[in-house]
This record gives structure tokens, C-alpha cells and sequence, in this order.
């Protein structure tokens, strides 16, 4: 399993190198899930539910037989993309290049990431069955911890609550900004906070040795982890999430890495086409390998 960027360094072309590098700075999530190539349409997995059991025995005794419990899964891949034109024209009147080109593909490939990772949070299958469920859907039970009856101000107890939901260690914890600046304010004066530099050369807090990706705003220009959840008699709270990639805990599935194609001047109208495409889905084989600490107030 490879990350989308590593897939890339295997796979180059000028086209898809520069989007999978727009993909990556502004998405933490597809910047560090590492992804499968399947055939088909869809990923049939187990989920592991219970481990069978064992026991010490004495000499001439037997063991009691059991069988561990795991749970089918099925995952199908979704269709994302879209289609950027640029008019001959501003070539031939001198108003644009190639380059001009190249930003509004850019464009293009910026609002797919964000709006993939819009979805990996808040897609909702039922609503929308173009989609896959993102995490807000997915995780219930002791994976949802809240901060409180009504919401409550972020702790470092909570924190390291929600780090402790997930198996292991998470490879990220993912929030907004502000929820960010919470939690560096928390851990300032405690061994738990320290900072590291990703691979574009931006300063990343890291909290008990658990980096915090930053979620901005979507495609649409609103924040995507804002604080507007409810919780009890408060609709103004927000999330944090712990997330934990690997190949038998969160990773993704595709068909294969991301489509850019020049499909050169179309019929319909003197314009280049660029057609950027994705099949992908996300998969969680692990019933804790991502937690989500809600109901948390913004910051006073």
C-alpha cells in the first residue's frame, strides 16, 4: 500500500505529478492514507469482531474449541472528478498560456481534494448515494467520546481519552484551527507538546508524539470541521478526530491513482479540456483504528 504521493513518484507524468501534489498540501488526510489498487468495483474485507480463545493446559488435557468472530464488510468505489476547459482563444489573442491553464487546472484539482475531504468527514451515503460515509457516520459507540452533556471546553484529559480510543498509536489527529490553538494553549508548558516540519516545509504541533493535521475550508469556502454540531441544548460545538492509517486498520481503496487527461480541443467548443477523475473509497478495517472526541465548545 502507497500513499497517493508515492504512488506518483512510481507512476509520474507532468499532468498528474502536480495534482497529486496539490492533493497532498491540502489534504493531511490523502497526504499520509496510504491506498490499494483493487479490480472492480467494489473491496470485500473482514472486520475483526473477537479473538478466539486459548488457554494453558496440563498434561493429557484438551482444549475447549472456539472460534474467533469477524464481520464481512463490503466497500464500493466512488466516482469523483470533473472537467476544466480554457478557451483557444485567450491563447491565440494573447490573454493566456499554458500556464494560465495550468492554474485553472489547479483550480480543478484543489476542489476535488477539498471536496474528497469534506466527504472522508461528513459523507453521508444515505443522503447522497454518489458518496461514502465519512467518519461521522461510521464511528459510534465507545469510538464517539464526548466532551460533555451539553458541550464543554477542551482538556488534556479528553485528549489523551481520544488518543487512547484508538488502537495503538494514531498517525494524525485531525481538527481546525482553532481547535489547534486549544490544544497547543493546553499543552504549552507540558512535556506533551512538541513540533516537527512535514514534507512541504510547514510547522506541524505534534501532541504525545501524535501530529495535529490542520482541516481548513472546503471547496464551497466554509470550514469543515466548524462548530456547529449539536450537542444537548448546544449547536456550537465542534470535533476532533484520531485517526490511525495502515493496511489492516483506515486506508483507501482505487482503482488506480489519480486520472489527468488532456483531452485536447473538444467539439462542443473551442476549448482545451482537462478531465480529472478519481475512483476511490475508504475503508476501516480495524473497529478502533479511528475515534472521535465531540461536543467540543470553541475556545473562550
Amino acid at each position: 500500500m502507497l500513499t497517493v504521493t508515492e504512488w506518483e513518484k512510481l507512476n509520474p507524468t507532468p499532468l498528474a505529478s502536480g495534482v497529486v501534489e496539490i492533493f497532498a498540501r491540502e489534504n493531511p488526510v490523502l497526504a499520509a492514507m496510504p491506498f490499494q489498487n483493487i479490480a472492480g468495483n467494489s473491496y470485500r474485507y473482514n472486520v475483526e469482531q473477537t479473538l478466539p480463545g486459548v488457554a494453558f493446559r496440563d498434561i493429557g488435557e484438551g482444549y475447549t474449541e472456539s472460534t474467533g468472530v469477524i464481520n464481512p464488510a463490503t466497500e464500493a468505489l466512488r466516482i469523483l472528478g470533473g472537467d476544466s476547459d480554457f478557451d483557444t482563444a485567450q491563447i491565440a489573442m494573447g490573454t493566456g498560456d499554458n500556464d494560465s491553464r495550468a492554474v485553472h487546472d489547479a483550480m480543478k484539482a484543489k476542489a476535488l481534494a477539498l471536496t474528497w475531504l469534506d466527504t472522508f468527514f461528513h459523507g453521508d451515503n444515505t443522503a447522497n448515494p454518489k458518496e461514502f460515509d465519512g467518519l461521522a457516520n461510521r464511528l459510534t459507540g465507545n469510538q464517539v467520546i464526548y466532551a460533555g452533556a451539553n458541550g464543554a471546553q477542551l482538556t488534556m484529559d479528553m485528549l489523551d481519552d481520544l488518543v487512547d480510543a484508538v488502537n495503538g498509536e494514531p498517525s494524525v489527529l485531525l481538527c481546525s484551527k482553532p481547535i489547534r490553538r486549544a490544544i497547543t494553549k493546553l499543552a504549552r508548558n507540558s512535556s506533551n507538546l512538541s513540533w516537527t516540519v512535514d514534507q512541504f516545509g510547514r510547522q506541524v504541533a505534534v501532541y504525545a508524539g501524535v501530529p495535529i493535521g490542520i482541516i481548513e475550508e472546503g471547496a464551497d469556502g466554509n470550514p469543515i470541521l466548524a462548530f456547529d454540531e449539536t450537542r444537548g441544548t448546544s449547536d456550537i460545538t465542534g470535533s476532533i478526530y484520531a485517526v490511525r492509517f495502515g493496511a489492516d486498520m483506515l486506508s483507501g481503496i482505487q482503482t488506480a491513482p489519480v486520472s489527468v487527461r488532456d483531452l485536447g480541443e473538444i467539439d462542443a467548443k473551442p476549448a482545451l479540456r482537462t478531465r480529472i477523475e478519481w475512483f476511490s473509497g475508504v475503508v476501516l478495517k480495524h473497529p478502533r483504528c479511528a475515534a472521535r472526541l465531540a461536543g467540543i465548545l470553541a475556545p473562550a
